[in-house]
């Protein structure tokens, strides 16, 4: 795991190239502070900061084949890359490493840009090809490992992370309108574009290759669910079959990801997805493994019961951070610095501290369970839409709205509304069939009344706009054919999952502490078979995770086998308001802050913050929009005006 970097036809000198790359690959050092290694040539400039796992020794970035004229800078892993370097030694290619680096090299050399289909991992790299003066960016299927790049003139330059790129003399960071819209609207701007104008991220499962000034990009990998009539109704066989294959699977998965020649330790949150990878763990035969994990002070999103259950039953060495709401406070603009873009949770704050103990503690490498939720359809939002698309072939029905409350006995908020409010929150206002986004509505409803708080000018900006409409624009033209449920976990796996979870929870928060989590479930073959696997047997009634239960509870501690999904949640506005409100938060709300930014009215904002200080509990939609704002303005702060005179106190003590 590392931090990349790098540009192709600047005019400056050789000097200067150098200077700028330097500059580029130390912006990204936390992602790497095992070393750093630049390749300067005429037309291209590679640089690379490294995190050792794989081959210690002889590993070092960026790598050459043998007569120098391809070179590669690579972030992340090629897990199958054993069983890839046979197949490329059996074809003659000769190997200097150990390094499954060199093996993506031999690869391109042995297949061109398709080598891509045969690699198995967690990736991003940029490989230049001297001979046809060819610059190659190529992303991982499920958008593990970010990637970044501008265009200026013929110059491309690329990037791990958004800071590296403000490297270059002639970028900037601006604000884009319509990417503040869609993040307000769906929690993420929509890949390629980013939060700053100019700025763009190569999508998941995409390659782009640039050569002479023109650029092309191309989808090579992308989810494929069967059509709505396949296996409507799954025989016993069927069953069987699917939980066998998922089981080997998963299995294996999990064995390629757990090469390492350091230590690999496990998140374990007490949930069914992480106690499933630490248990497939120990199916390995690791003899020592240690795990780590997240407590909170309420109980409304503490699971350490449910880890220590976890821990014992599976004999790993567990240890906890303890985060508090003023914790989480006083970290946020260090999670704003990692994250580039808007948030409206505070979540990834906690699992900035998770990657911190695991670092501490002498780690570099933990698996963690991201992926099963979105794959095999654990999220309640899958059992919200099939309780709605039943109650709109039912609208008199009383008993299907009283379901709607079942499905969250973890938020208090919902809890304490009343039955009116909420049958009138969630009730269908358009016909089920005949909406591709009919899952997604009540929760785009809800970040969507954030926009109430945009300013004059930004209502300006996207006069006109519909993030809806250029998200439907971007659907797989067999989307409709697809069984409802399909149609729901495809949103979340090609667009919430690698531009919010993987973004702003997993890739950032890890490597801001130079973790490198690994992903059993987001081995592509998982997603393949996943997809494959009949709508009812992923989501049984209201039963979540089905025919992963089926396939791995065995394994597990009966309580954790069969519990109801708990999202991974944190407080929010209790950890902005109040007595001991953070400095920064003063100063980065205040109306005169918010005018100066210019995405926000600073009376609307005046009158939420006084609503929310005045309150021990605090809507779901204020929350949102309390952390949603503040954290527009710290992305201004941080990027925007950086290098700037500023009069708000520096919230950004200890990032570096």
């Amino acid at each position: 795991m590392c931090g990349i970097a790098g540009f192709i036809n600047r005019t400056e000198s050789r000097e200067e190239q150098q200077q700028i790359l330097s500059s580029m690959v130390a912006a990204v050092s936390h992602r790497g502070p095992d070393g750093r290694g630049f390749h300067v040539a005429p037309d291209v400039a590679l640089g690379h900061a490294r995190l050792s796992v794989i081959d210690l020794s002889y590993g070092s970035q960026p790598m050459c084949n043998e007569d120098a004229s391809i070179w590669i800078t690579l972030n992340g892993e090629v897990f199958n890359y054993l069983e890839l370097r046979k197949r490329l030694e059996a074809a003659g290619h000769v190997f200097r490493t150990r390094s499954d680096t060199e093996t993506v090299l031999h690869a391109y050399e042995e297949d061109g840009v398709q080598c891509v289909d045969a690699l198995n991992g967690d990736f991003a790299f940029a490989l230049w090809d001297s001979r046809r003066r060819q610059l190659m960016l190529a992303r991982d299927r499920l958008g593990v490992r970010p990637l970044y790049y501008t265009m200026r003139g013929d110059s491309l330059a690329f990037a791990s992370e958004v800071k590296a790129l403000l490297q270059l003399p002639d970028v900037n960071a601006e604000l884009d309108p319509l990417a503040l819209d869609q993040a307000f609207t769906f929690w993420f701007p929509l890949a390629p574009r980013t939060p700053f104008r100019g700025i763009n991220e190569l999508p998941p499962g995409h390659v782009l290759v640039a050569v002479d000034g023109a650029i092309t990009t191309k989808q090579y990998w992308r989810l494929q669910f069967l059509p709505q009539s396949h296996d409507a109704r799954p025989s016993r066989r069927c069953e069987e079959a699917c939980t066998a294959e998922l089981r080997d699977l998963l299995l294996d998965a999990t064995r390629i990801r757990l090469r390492a020649d350091v230590e690999v330790g496990a998140y374990l949150s007490g949930g069914l997805d992480s106690t499933v990878t630490t248990a497939l763990i120990r199916l390995t035969g690791t003899n020592r493994l240690r795990t780590f994990s997240v407590a909170f002070e309420s109980d409304e999103y503490d699971e350490t019961r449910f880890q220590r259950e976890a821990a014992d039953a599976l004999q790993t060495d567990h240890y906890a951070i303890l985060c508090t709401a003023r914790s989480i406070g006083e970290a946020f603009p260090k999670v704003m610095y990692h994250a580039e873009r808007p948030i409206l949770r505070t979540a990834p704050a906690p699992l900035l501290a998770l990657s911190a103990l695991v670092r501490n503690a002498g780690v570099k490498v933990v698996m963690t369970g991201e992926g099963a939720d979105e794959l095999f359809a654990g999220y309640d939002i899958f059992k919200e839409d099939a309780v709605r698309r039943l109650w709109a072939h039912h609208p008199s029905s009383r008993r299907l709205p009283l379901l709607l409350r079942r499905l969250y006995p973890y938020m208090p908020a919902i809890q304490s509304q009343p039955q009116l409010y909420l049958e009138a929150f969630f009730r269908p206002s358009t016909a089920p069939d005949a909406d591709p986004f009919f899952s997604h509505r009540p929760r785009w409803a809800t970040t969507s009344a954030i926009k109430l708080f945009f300013s004059d000018d930004l209502r300006d900006a996207l006069a006109g706009y519909d993030a809806v409409e250029e998200l439907a624009a971007t659907l797989p033209p067999e989307f409709a054919s697809w069984h409802p449920l399909s149609r729901a976990q495809y949103l979340e796996a090609a667009y919430l999952l690698p531009s919010y979870i993987l973004s702003s929870q997993g890739d950032r928060m890890a490597m801001a502490n130079a973790v490198e989590a690994r992903f059993p479930f987001l081995d592509h073959r998982v997603a393949d078979l996943a997809a494959r696997i009949p709508p009812a047997l992923r989501l049984r009634g209201l039963t979540e995770k089905h025919i992963l239960r089926k396939s791995m509870g065995h394994l597990l501690p009966t309580n954790i086998a069969n519990r109801p999904k708990q999202p991974y949640r944190a407080p929010d506005a209790a950890c902005f308001l109040g007595p001991e409100m953070p400095g920064y938060v003063h100063d980065l709300l205040s109306p005169a802050a918010i005018e100066d930014v210019g995405c926000f009215d600073p009376s609307s904002v005046a009158k939420l913050v006084r609503k929310c200080a005045g309150r021990p509990t605090v809507s779901c939609r204020d929350g949102m929009a309390i952390v949603g704002i503040l954290s527009v303005q710290l992305l201004h702060h941080l990027f925007v005006r950086r290098g700037a005179a500023s009069s708000v106190s520096s919230p950004m003590a200890g990032v570096a």
